[in-house]
């Protein structure tokens, strides 16, 4: 089985700019290269999961997404990250687009992207991480049965707390995120010699 950081791509991974599907305005957040380098090291497959409701309210097209994903791919690929997996939600109850106006169960804090790539890809859930700058972030992972880690850079606005929400940790920035699972994985390597 292989294990798993699943990251939040809008205001964890890059800059969170809403509904943005200019390659030209994305920015990857502080530490974002050397965070995912030190976690590709440690052996993780690296998949964003991310609710991208601009579709279902036609702000944008899967096309328009897809060179997003192409973009970020193509960015990490030059600082010698691989991507292994990129999943989106669609939906929106609310959306404007009958075709994408769905409750469904892969809109964080549902569980589902996370479950559909661990299927896919073979994925140990219980020995992954999820990473997320919001609380339906760490939802979804909880749900899923990751370890969770909340980067608390003001994004969050609720602060609506359960046991479901809340993260295992929570840190400033995605490099402080991925020396916690070095740590852990350091400790868990300890405990099994």
């Amino acid at each position: 089985m292989n294990k798993a950081v699943f990251i939040d791509k809008d205001g964890t991974l890059i800059k969170d700019i809403s509904y943005n599907v200019n390659t030209a305005l994305i920015e990857f957040e502080t530490y974002a290269f050397e965070a995912l380098q030190l976690l590709q090291q440690l052996g993780y497959l690296l998949v964003i999961v991310t609710n991208q409701s601009g579709i279902a309210f036609d702000y944008f097209t899967e096309k328009e997404l897809e060179n997003v994903r192409a973009h970020i791919s193509n960015t990490l690929k030059q600082k010698g990250i691989d991507l292994h997996g990129f999943y989106f939600c669609p939906h929106h109850a609310s959306g404007k687009l009958k075709a994408y106006s769905i409750a469904c169960d892969c809109r964080k804090p549902a569980p589902g992207l996370l479950l559909r790539a661990a299927s896919d890809m073979q994925i140990d859930l219980a020995d992954s991480w999820m990473i997320g700058d919001i609380l339906n972030d760490v939802e979804a992972g909880n749900k899923a049965g990751c370890k969770t880690i909340l980067i608390n850079n003001g994004n969050e606005t609720e602060w609506k707390m359960s046991d479901l929400r809340r993260p295992h940790y929570t840190v400033d920035n995605l490099m402080q995120a991925a020396k916690i699972v070095a740590t852990e994985k350091k400790i868990q390597r300890n405990e099994l010699v």
